[in-house]
């Protein structure tokens, strides 16, 4: 329950680099269920949107945490700063676990592609 309530804190920028670092997980498991050289063709593309949104998304979530610093009068503690910097590094964790399985999908893929 508790992550579906991140979830609805979560900003529009946020969830829709959740949203785009699932898109080349589902392109790894569909190469995997039936290997063709476009799928494997679009691997690369689709990998470097996700990277790119995961590091989007991070980078979004720290400049909102420096901002919150900034603009607070006395500055939030520091136990607080790092919990939204902890925070911020969620789309980017996200990104890279499903861009290793995703890859490992490929992998796998790949041995039944004749």
């Amino acid at each position: 329950m508790e992550l579906f309530d991140m979830l609805s804190h979560a900003s529009i920028m946020a969830r829709v680099s959740l949203l785009v670092t699932l898109f080349p997980l589902a392109a790894g498991v569909a190469y995997l269920v039936r290997p063709t050289e476009q799928r494997l063709a679009l691997m690369r593309p689709i990998s470097l949107a996700g990277i790119f949104s995961g590091l989007g998304g991070a980078m979004l979530g720290l400049m909102n945490v420096l901002r919150w610093y900034g603009i607070h009068n006395p500055p939030p503690s520091p136990q607080n700063m790092a919990i939204g910097a902890a925070e911020s590094l969620v789309t980017l964790f996200v990104a890279f676990g499903c861009l290793t399985v995703a890859w490992l999908c490929v992998a796998l893929g790949m041995r039944r592609n004749p």
